[in-house]
């Protein structure tokens, strides 16, 4: 007899702490390009820009070269979280997620009250990704047992049907 489906437990597989820090810079970074993006409706920023200037600074190569580094740090960061060996993933995530913080922050000064809202939620959701990366960096599971042993163990695992889960 079938039990059913509302009765069935769901598989929760743990997933791979580069796997976890890899979507986090990625939501990161779609977040912080959709906040720009988004800041462009602005009324007068558009106006500013085809003026040359973005915030008070004149647009040059030196500050378009900023902006750049700006996002392509967390786009680099997806790639290095899957690639990178653990010891070196963990404190590279650390270190730049820290370093984010702040920045994510001061891209707030000198807002009017009146866009308090988007950017208080656009900076805070940016800090709560960038405070999960933190976590999943700080907590990385440490092995315990050797590889050999690990590989035994997997071997002498039976093999489990989706239906059995």
């Amino acid at each position: 007899m079938r039990t059913p489906r509302s009765h069935t437990a769901l598989e929760d597989l743990r997933m791979p702490v580069q796997a976890e820090l890899a979507a986090a810079w990625t939501s990161c970074m779609f977040l912080y390009i959709y906040v720009d993006y988004f800041h462009l409706y602005k009324p007068g920023v558009v106006d500013d820009i085809l003026a040359g200037t973005v915030f008070t600074f004149d647009i040059s190569p030196t500050i378009l070269t900023v902006m750049l580094a700006s996002v392509a740090i967390p786009a680099l960061m997806v790639m290095l979280s899957m690639t990178l060996p653990a010891r070196v993933n963990r404190a590279t995530n650390l270190v730049v997620a820290s370093l984010y913080i702040p920045y994510s922050m001061y891209n707030a000064a000198g807002e009017s009250w009146d866009w308090a809202f988007f950017y208080g939620l656009s900076i805070g959701l940016e800090v709560l990704l960038l405070a999960f990366i933190l976590r999943s960096a700080w907590t990385w599971p440490r092995r315990t047992a050797s590889p050999a042993t690990l590989a035994a163990s997997l071997d002498s695992e039976p093999l489990r049907t989706p239906q059995q889960a």
